[in-house]
């Protein structure tokens, strides 16, 4: 009886526990069914909240875009001041977006009615539309496409080819990195206690119109730390601004007053531009008592010790006659144009100049922030006034003659980028003309030289013809050309990785000298394809000297670092026993001294016309790409590409941005 008995108490349980288990699952699930239609509820409202949040925010943004460029187009010129030679790529722009609207709209029609050629016999074609469409669709096979894929192949090459230049460019910087290469100097090159083994060096400022920065980049270099009997500053003038001379005057007056041998030099013929200014100083009787020279923009600010980082790289080396310093931007936060200024410029500093210095020890000048061995310009021919780019000239001439160049990438001097596009634009208009002036005027002088052959095909090919006239020439006709046009010619299709891939990759590295910068690898990339348009018609314009290549336009200037560096030389100078003098001297060199300006400002120059207020433009190039581009997106839409239509249709909003006016310094 005991088994039996056990076998009763053990299944009792069990099947009270089986019970238990099975009325609470029950349970549960009724409690579930019964909370879940509150869920779904919730959630449902949670999603449609969240949905109707982001259709206000991109109605909000719309809205804000829309007011806006319906206020630029309201007060702004469409008729700009751009030279008639520059119009004939916007004709030639807005003739292929007319064709490529005038297509969008056939091929939109084809697309509803399902026409297809092979389907369709001629004598099944119906209307004078569909039998349009068929014609076209033959004629395009058999005559454009074929252009077309010959074009797309021949720019894909370029690409690639630029591509691998660039990537050997960033191996080569990888390099320097990993065996921590860095130009070399003497040790104790000179006796810091024994003011006559320094040598003497001369300092130029020039300027045109500077009023925002002339008084900070005077200040830095007045405090150089060089011997003050082996150092002379010349403030080179050529404002035609009668009140911004008389600032200019009153700043260096004071410095002299304080002991800094400085001076101050005004041309009355001001030809030449900046390379008539440094030829008309380097002309001076004194110069010849002095062995280097460094130059510096109006808004650069170097430190106290710059030349003692610069001057001594010069020593035991006599064949060196430039050494330069890398540039460090104090506004490259205050807006997107300024970000991806910093992310091109870092590349170009860190990467090519740095690599090009250490390898070949020859790079382009940067026409500031160097220092020039004075025997180097006057056997290389000195300042020329053929281009707009006397840097680059001087530097190409220099190499031609045998000289060294050295790139200090540690030392570095604040300046300013441009805050606003029209700005921007002008700048990199005036640095892509100029070296294919340049290239003209200097190919039978490298041909011809003395310099090995190796020297000279990096001159040749890749100083000149792939950094200078294929980059900006595929980059247009590649990415703004034949990538839309192959929208409504499928044969010519272009791949992923040609638009997609390899354009990613090669921004990445681009990126990796500034790595803050990563949030903005598309913008960039897209920035980079947008600024296409100005590089390529400047290289054109440079290239067959056409009239804009000699635009000489002064890059606007802030004075955004002035303010905090001025207000802590004042302190530091305040301890001085010139106190006095110094105070006066930073009050009238601001707003009071501007005040009294006022009044003389009027009897000294009386202007023929009134000033009109500025604000910001409409650009017309930029503009008439947006629309091509946003054309090809929705051409691309119909046949279902993706990526194609993506990159269209970002790629058109990013022109539309630029043709606005809408990125950088915002007017009022």
């Amino acid at each position: 009886m005991a088994p039996n008995t056990v076998v009763v108490t053990v299944e009792k349980p069990m099947k009270s526990v089986l019970g238990v288990t099975g009325m609470e699952s029950s349970l549960f699930l009724e409690k579930q069914k019964a909370v879940s239609p509150k869920q779904l509820t919730w959630v449902f409202l949670l999603k449609v909240q969240r949905t109707l949040a982001c259709l206000s925010w991109m109605t909000m943004a719309s809205k804000t875009v829309f007011v806006a460029a319906k206020k630029r187009i309201a007060v702004s010129d469409l008729n700009d001041d751009e030279p008639k030679s520059r119009g004939k790529l916007y004709r030639f722009i807005k003739a292929f977006l007319a064709l490529s609207i005038v297509a969008l709209v056939i091929e939109i029609v084809a697309h509803f009615k399902s026409w297809n050629l092979n389907l369709i016999q001629p004598w099944e074609v119906q209307g004078l539309v569909q039998w349009t469409y068929m014609a076209w669709l033959s004629f395009r096979a058999d005559y454009i496409a074929p252009v077309v894929i010959m074009l797309s192949k021949f720019c894909t090459v370029l690409f690639l080819i630029q591509s691998l230049d660039r990537l050997v460019l960033c191996f080569g910087c990888f390099w320097i990195k990993y065996k921590k290469l860095k130009p070399t100097i003497e040790p104790d090159a000179y006796d810091t206690e024994d003011p006559a083994s320094f040598p003497k060096v001369l300092v130029q400022i020039p300027m045109c119109n500077e009023r925002e920065v002339y008084a900070q980049s005077i200040a830095a270099v007045c405090q150089l730390d060089w011997p003050k009997d082996r150092i002379l500053i010349q403030v080179l003038d050529d404002s035609s601004d009668g009140a911004v001379q008389l600032l200019i005057k009153e700043e260096v007056s004071s410095w002299n007053q304080k002991g800094v041998n400085i001076v101050y030099r005004h041309r009355l013929i001001r030809t030449g531009y900046k390379a008539g200014n440094l030829k008309s100083a380097m002309s001076c009787d004194y110069v010849k008592d002095y062995e280097f020279v460094a130059i510096f923009d109006a808004d650069f600010q170097p430190n106290s010790d710059f030349l003692k980082q610069t001057i001594p790289h010069f020593k035991g080396k006599p064949d060196v006659g430039l050494v330069q310093a890398r540039w460090s931007f104090i506004n490259k936060d205050e807006n997107l144009l300024t970000r991806l200024q910093n992310i091109n410029l870092c590349f170009h500093f860190e990467v090519e100049q740095q690599v090009n210095g250490v390898f070949l020890n020859f790079f382009g000048f940067n026409g500031t922030a160097g220092v020039w061995r004075i025997k180097a310009l006057e056997e290389s021919g000195g300042w020329l006034e053929r281009t707009t780019v006397e840097d680059m000239d001087i530097a190409v001439r220099a190499h031609l003659n045998g000289w060294k160049f050295v790139f200090l990438n540690d030392v570095k001097v604040v300046c300013e980028v441009p805050e606003s596009y029209e700005a921007y634009k002008k700048q990199q208009h005036r640095w892509h003309s100029g070296p294919m002036q340049l290239f003209r005027l200097c190919l039978p002088a490298i041909i011809t030289s003395k310099i090995s052959m190796w020297k000279k095909a990096n001159l040749i090919f890749l100083f000149f013809l792939l950094r200078k006239l294929i980059l900006p020439f595929y980059s247009f006709t590649l990415f703004c050309i034949i990538l839309p046009l192959t929208m409504f010619i499928p044969e010519a299709e272009l791949p992923l990785w040609v638009i997609c891939y390899v354009p990613i990759f090669m921004s990445f590295l681009n990126i990796l000298p500034a790595p803050k910068s990563f949030p903005f690898l598309v913008p960039y990339l897209l920035f980079e394809n947008t600024m296409s348009v100005t590089k390529f018609n400047a290289m054109v314009s440079g290239l067959f000297q056409l009239g804009s290549a000699y635009e000489w336009v002064v890059t606007k200037k802030t004075g955004r670092s002035s303010e905090s560096d001025l207000l802590a030389l004042a302190e530091r100078e305040s301890k001085s026993s010139n106190e006095e003098k110094i105070l006066r001297r930073y009050s009238e060199s601001g707003l009071e001294l501007l005040s009294k300006l006022k009044e003389q400002e009027v009897k000294i120059e009386v202007p023929s016309k009134s000033k009109k207020n500025k604000t910001n433009k409409l650009y017309k190039k930029e503009l008439v790409l947006a629309f091509l581009l946003l054309t090809a997106s929705a051409r691309s839409l119909l046949s279902a590409h993706g990526v194609h239509f993506y990159f269209l249709l970002f790629q058109g909003l990013s022109f539309l941005v630029m043709g606005l006016d809408l990125i950088g310094e915002q007017i009022s």
